[in-house]
């Protein structure tokens, strides 16, 4: 089983799929995964196999590197479509995510101000009011809503703490539109988020979080559990078109 752990707290750019030219800022630790899940399919891999020994970096760190990466983009290419906060797990985890978001606009706004800012979260931090008043800042705020049934969370999304899908719904709707929903489609054994059953539970909490779009997606890399198989593309169309007759514009990645 490969995975992959990011270099922090700068990492690509990368070509993402639903992104483009994306500038990775891990605020984890650059021997481990740090996250308040453990999702089965996470490339990172599981938690409990990539303990990191090294600290977050901190608000100063970030920024500095941020800056060196900037200044060297800026002169030699390529430019940025989007600055992502991604990497080794959730990144509204570190304690100074809500400065280090301040200092990423800055920085932004000063070498390519036509660049995205985007945040990957899982939507365990959003109650928070820091956390939620920097989400409301950037561009693309993308928070994971993979389902509505728990009993499919906890296989699949492993909260390590308290999670009550009901209240994290509730907490998304406080976005009031500025929100992406980002929802992994996938087979695996006694799990399949693609039927009927799990989508119109999902799509009716979708409509009253009211996003500005939906990101679907499915595997696209290895996965700690080997058993595990991506949606097709008839699958992930069909859903698509649901959340699209809904109302709501969405974005299928294969």
């Amino acid at each position: 089983m490969s995975t992959i752990i990011y270099p922090s707290p700068i990492f690509g750019p990368v070509h993402s799929r639903r992104l483009g030219t994306s500038l990775g800022i891990n605020l984890l630790p650059a021997d481990g995964k740090v996250c308040t899940f453990d999702c089965i399919y996470c490339e990172c891999g599981f938690n409990a196999d990539h303990r990191p020994k090294a600290k977050m970096p901190t608000r100063l760190e970030v920024a500095e590197a941020l800056e060196r990466k900037l200044i060297d983009m800026q002169a030699n290419g390529p430019t940025p479509d989007v600055l992502t906060f991604a990497g080794n797990g959730e990144p509204t985890a570190n304690p100074a995510f809500p400065e280090i978001i301040d200092d990423t606009l800055r920085l932004r706004d000063k070498y390519f101000p036509q660049a995205k800012v985007s945040v990957l979260s899982n939507s365990t931090m959003i109650g928070r009011p820091a956390v939620h008043a920097a989400l409301m800042k950037v561009d693309n705020n993308i928070l994971k809503l993979d389902t509505v049934d728990a009993s499919y969370i906890n296989k699949v999304d492993r909260p390590t703490g308290h999670y009550d899908v009901s209240e994290v719904i509730e907490r998304l709707k406080e976005f009031h539109g500025h929100v992406i929903i980002q929802t992994m489609f996938m087979h695996g054994p006694g799990l399949d988020n693609t039927g009927q059953e799990f989508v119109l539970p999902w799509l009716e909490a979708v409509r009253q979080i009211s996003p500005s779009q939906v990101m679907i997606y499915t595997i696209d890399r290895e996965t700690p559990d080997s058993s595990l198989a991506k949606a097709t593309h008839e699958e992930l169309d069909a859903i698509c078109r649901q959340v699209i007759d809904a109302g709501i514009p969405c974005q299928a990645s294969y």
